[in-house]
């Protein structure tokens, strides 16, 4: 673990819920910010709760509920990613509810850091996959017959997995814990002793490369393809929108809406380097922004139902199969626990007599 003076920590970069930790006052001192903190725990037990129950009976349909197709094959990965995340939310939440402190470890700092990034980075590849997918099985229907098929796309998610894993890593290099004001504090350690300015170097590369590749190259690419798509459906009658592609539009535009603030005070982060005009709004904006982008991870299997009559209808159909079996074998246990109490108990004496006679 590190320690280090106050002069320095000032001078250290903060991701990931590290705004709203403390405020500095005129007096030298630190003030928590309740308000923030309740809020941020409360979005993350929400999410916690509904990411798992939700996208674990996605998984479960789209793995063993349903015909195994390209598309439930993007659904059930993008399930996967969002379904990890939220795994390991509690450790965050116990990092709210103690104001901050970090009990956890280095490994576990830098763990859980990286699946955080990398459920960002699988969430919005797989997303911009669907994307060009619907655009690909609608438009350019010869080609979608003769190359779309399961086998190619389980291979396209172990390249997203595999490059989700690689725009991760820096969270395993860099993620530190320091011992700061009485607490541990996980955070993301840019300093070079030998050279100062790669703090800034370092910072400026990560977020830049999370708003490029994680946002806009993938914004870019999803708004391309719409727009075609809304053209050839303009101009010819063959193309037909139908419900799936309905419910992949609404979760693209839950995943912008929930991380284009994030991504807005990252950016705006990079100014802190030079002034500390928006320290106050960073304080009170990034909690927020990173618990909206943290809430994203439960909203998917929502709108599925909400949106999707199959899929409600599936849903609907495993949860009565799932009820009747268990009150069907909950029945058996107390029709097998009354004939039991309704035999005769016999004592080991009485046993041998009536075996001998």
């Amino acid at each position: 673990m590190m320690a280090q003076e106050d002069g320095d920590y000032v001078n250290d970069t903060y991701e990931y819920m590290e705004y709203g930790y403390v405020e500095e006052t005129k007096a030298g001192g630190y003030t928590q910010r309740e308000t923030l903190h309740i809020i941020s725990a409360i979005i993350y037990s929400l999410a916690f709760t509904l990411g798992v129950i939700g996208n674990g009976m996605v998984i479960w349909v789209t793995a063993f509920k349903s015909k195994r197709t390209v598309n439930s094959i993007w659904l059930q990965n993008l399930a996967i990613a969002d379904f990890v995340f939220v795994l390991f939310l509690p450790f965050s939440i116990d990092y709210v509810l103690r104001d901050f402190h970090w009990i956890f470890g280095k490994m576990m700092c830098k763990l859980n850091s990286f699946v955080c990034t990398m459920n960002m980075y699988a969430s919005v590849l797989f997303l911009t996959v669907l994307s060009l997918d619907r655009y690909i099985s609608l438009v350019h229907l010869n080609w979608s017959e003769r190359y779309r098929n399961v086998r190619r796309a389980w291979w396209v998610c172990a390249l997203i997995w595999f490059t989700s894993f690689c725009l991760s890593s820096p969270a395993l290099i860099f993620r530190d814990v320091i011992e700061h004001n009485e607490k541990v504090v996980c955070f993301n350690n840019f300093h070079d002793e030998d050279n100062k300015h790669m703090l800034v170097v370092r910072h400026i590369a990560m977020v830049s490369l999370r708003t490029i590749v994680g946002f806009l190259l993938p914004f870019a690419t999803i708004t391309i393809s719409g727009v075609l798509l809304a053209i050839k459906m303009r101009q010819s009658d063959s193309v037909r929108v139908n419900s799936f592609s309905r419910t992949v539009s609404a979760v693209i535009l839950a995943f912008f809406l929930c991380w284009v603030p994030f991504h807005t005070f990252s950016l705006m982060e990079l100014s802190m380097h030079h002034t500390t005009y928006l320290h106050s709004v960073l304080i009170v904006g990034f909690p927020l922004a990173t618990s909206l982008a943290f809430f994203n991870s439960c909203v998917n299997p929502i709108l599925y139902v909400l949106l999707t009559k199959k899929v409600r209808k599936l849903v609907r159909k495993s949860f009565l199969n799932f009820t009747k079996n268990s009150l069907r074998e909950l029945s058996q246990s107390v029709s097998a626990t009354e004939l039991d109490s309704a035999l005769p108990s016999f004592s080991p004496e009485e046993t041998t007599a009536n075996s001998c006679v």
